[in-house]
This record gives structure tokens, sequence and C-alpha cells, in this order.
């Protein structure tokens, strides 16, 4: 099997633009990236994508080869090393990927950063110096420094533009990040509980 036969019966359409950080109707209909397109007017098919304002069209690898505006080959390497699909690349990796969408992300982050603000605002209560003398307990002054950080990503979360959530969840998925969070909070429960 070539890797353009091997990306394409993994990765849909679909899948790459919401990988991409392009949001994308629960019809399957997105912002065409090909043309200055204000109401979405490209539909995302399994196999293919396809505009009705410009008439692009083509299979996931003519997707981002034009997004990216690289080669067919260079493009179906970058789909494979970003799903995943490589052989030696763990399997683990482009299940996920594939059934993770961009409002799956936003809930994740959403509830893993409401947990650390309910967390941070209870320390900040909780571990407050009694005196100015005292020395500040660290997890005070990890919730006067993250304190209104977290909130803030809250709000975009809840009432920022889509470009503007997108891009959070997409840093916020960049390195893990959300996942050592989401691992800080079991070790605190942890703590909590012992």
């Amino acid at each position: 099997m070539t890797i353009f036969e091997t990306v394409k019966s993994t990765v849909t359409p679909r899948m790459a633009a919401e990988h991409y950080g392009m949001t994308v109707a629960r019809n399957g209909m997105v912002c065409c990236p090909f043309h200055n397109d204000r109401h979405p007017s490209m539909k995302l098919n399994e196999d293919y994508f396809y505009c009705f304002g410009c008439g692009a069209k083509g299979d996931v690898i003519e997707f981002t080869s034009k997004l990216f505006g690289i080669t067919a080959l260079e493009a179906a390497q970058k789909l494979s090393a970003d799903f995943g699909t490589q052989k030696d690349k763990p399997s683990v990796l482009t299940k996920l990927s594939r059934y993770r969408t961009q409002a799956d992300n936003e809930r994740l982050c959403f509830r893993v950063l409401r947990e650390y603000l309910h967390t941070l605002q209870d320390w900040k209560v909780r571990f407050s110096p009694h005196t100015p003398d005292d020395d500040p307990d660290d997890r005070f002054v990890e919730a006067c420094h993250m304190l209104e950080c977290t909130q803030y990503m809250l709000d975009l979360l809840t009432i920022g533009s889509p470009q503007d959530r997108t891009e959070l969840v997409s840093d916020m998925m960049k390195d893990d990040k959300i996942t050592l969070l989401q691992e800080r909070l079991r070790e605190i429960k942890e703590e909590m509980n012992e």
C-alpha cells in the first residue's frame, strides 16, 4: 500500500480540516480557505471535498496540498506524520485524532480548566498568609499567578469567537498541555485524600 493509499484510507477531509484549525459544522460545511468565503460553501465528505463557491475539489491529499501550498507527496507525508499513519507511529494517536473533534477538545479543555480554576480559588483562600511576615505557601503563589489567566481562558471558551476558541484549544492540545494539567489535578486530588 502506498503512502497515498494509506493516508486516504485513514484520514478524511473533515479530519484534516479540523486538525488544521478549521471549524466544521455538523453538516460537514466549512468556510472555504481557498477564496474569500464569509458563509460556509465547502462540503467535506468522507472521500472528497467540494466548494460550491469557487469549485475547488479533490481528496484529502489535494486539500492539504492546496491548503499549505505544497506538492501532493509533501501533503501525503505531512498527513501521515500528523495523523500517525506511518508504520513506526503508534496507532493509538490515529484513533484518538480520528474521533476527537474540535467540539470534543473544547469540552475537554473547558472541563479541565474549570476544575483547575476551582482548585486555584480554594488555594487562594485556604493557603493565604495569616500575617505579612509569613512565607507564602507555594499553592497560594500559584493561585495568585494563574487565577486570572485561567479565568480568561474559560471566558474565551465560553464567549469567545470560533477562531479564538480554535486557537486556544490548539494551544492547549499542543505539547500535551491539557493532559499534563489533568495529571496534575489528579495528583492534587490524591494528596487531598491522603
